[in-house]
């Protein structure tokens, strides 16, 4: 597969003192600098913002199908009774030390954006964990016993591990 090449318009702003920002304009990426850069620190920051451009737009994809949204209404129904309730669920790019989060008081849930390259039934485990964290708040065994009826949670959790979570 050959890599895709975009057109890249890099502006120096005298105005400009300590932010890079970037942004897609007409099929190009504007990325907007200090004027005082060298072409090396240039180079670097274009690749850096290029970069997190694609990630949003990843993120950006991965959230617009809904998919994670789905599948956690039929995992509620499944396992749950139907009786979990939240305002929002979507992959983030910034949980590096944890494949997701929920917070019970807002009901909101996070799943890391690397978790949707796992195996369906690793996902499926993730979102059982953080669902179950909206009827028990905390790791105990109410909790346990809620996320071990999934029923491949023991396997799911080996899989995590081996791939560097030790929580």
């Amino acid at each position: 597969m050959q890599p895709v090449t975009m057109k890249i318009e890099v502006v120096r702003s005298p105005r400009r003192r300590k932010t890079v920002s970037a942004e897609q304009r007409g099929g190009r990426v504007v990325v907007r600098l200090p004027a005082g850069l060298s072409r090396a620190e240039e180079r670097t920051w274009v690749q850096v913002m290029v970069t997190r451009l694609s990630e949003r737009e990843r993120l950006d994809r991965l959230n617009a199908r809904r998919d994670l949204e789905r599948r956690a209404e039929t995992l509620n129904q499944r396992y749950f009774e139907g009786r979990l309730r939240w305002r929002s669920i979507r992959y983030v790019s910034n949980q590096r030390d944890r494949f997701g989060s929920c917070t019970p008081d807002r009901r909101t849930v996070r799943i890391s954006d690397r978790v949707a390259e796992m195996p369906s039934w690793v996902r499926d485990y993730v979102l059982v964990h953080e669902l179950a964290h909206l009827a028990a708040t905390d790791h105990s065994p109410r909790f346990w016993r809620l996320v071990n009826r999934y029923p491949l949670a023991e396997r799911a959790r080996g899989f995590l591990i081996a791939k560097g979570w030790d929580a």
